[in-house]
Order: structure tokens, then C-alpha cells, then sequence
């Protein structure tokens, strides 16, 4: 079972220090305390937070990406990218299940799309959008 610091957790979910110690307090997010008193996060509390509030996949460290709105967003990663002219095809893998998105080729080289990429299809009425995670 991983730790994490306050500190690291708020980071990683993109909120403020004194954010994350309000929803201790409030019970939003679980916590356990050390021997000397400190909290600690688990890693699956941090990624059940990070699902119910909509932010990027904890597994994703470092600076987060662009915030959208969207929330049908199907995280997976690429299986295959075939480009043609102006447009490519790039399909994901979601859990097993393949979703196929037609979008411009500079996006593609854009984002670095290429198989074993994580990434996520936003879905939106009949348009699918993918965006690098």
C-alpha cells in the first residue's frame, strides 16, 4: 500500500495544500496518520478522488494537462494509427474495447499519438476528440 504526502497528493490532484486539508477534515478524502501524527494518502484514495472530481489520471504525474470541461472522457491507449492525407484514424483500447477516431494528421504528430500512448477519447454527441494523457 503506497503513501503519499499531503503535499504530493494535492499536486498530483491539482488542488491547493490547504484544499486537500479541508477535504480531510471534512471527510472528502480518507486519510491515515503516521506514529508522529502526520497524514498520509493512499494511492486508491487519490485515484478515487481524482475519478469523482474529474481530474487527469493519477497516474500521470508532472504538470497536468489542459482542464476541459467534458466529463465522457474514455481514458485507454493507442492500438493503432493509420494516417491518410490530411486525416488519420487512431484507435484506443478502453478496457478491452477498441473506439475509433477519425482526426487530422497534424493532430496525430501534435499529440505523438503511436501505439502504447496513453490517451482519451472525449466524447461528445457523434464526435470523438482525442487528447494525450
Amino acid at each position: 500500500m503506497e503513501l503519499v504526502r499531503p503535499a504530493d497528493a494535492a499536486r498530483e490532484l491539482g488542488i491547493s495544500y490547504p484544499t486537500l486539508k479541508q477535504w480531510i477534515y471534512r471527510g472528502r478524502l480518507n486519510s491515515v496518520r503516521t506514529p508522529g501524527g502526520h497524514h498520509r494518502i493512499r494511492r486508491d484514495e487519490i485515484e478515487r478522488v481524482a475519478a469523482e472530481s474529474g481530474r487527469p489520471d493519477s497516474e500521470r504525474r508532472g504538470p497536468r494537462p489542459m482542464a476541459i470541461s467534458g466529463r465522457n472522457k474514455l481514458r485507454g491507449a493507442v492500438v493503432g494509427v493509420r494516417s491518410d492525407g490530411l486525416l488519420a484514424e487512431v484507435r484506443l483500447d478502453v478496457n478491452g474495447q477498441i473506439i475509433t477516431a477519425i482526426i487530422t494528421r497534424s493532430a496525430v504528430e501534435d499529440l505523438g499519438l503511436r501505439p502504447g500512448v496513453r490517451a482519451a477519447a472525449l466524447v461528445k454527441a457523434t464526435e470523438v476528440m482525442v487528447i494525450r494523457e
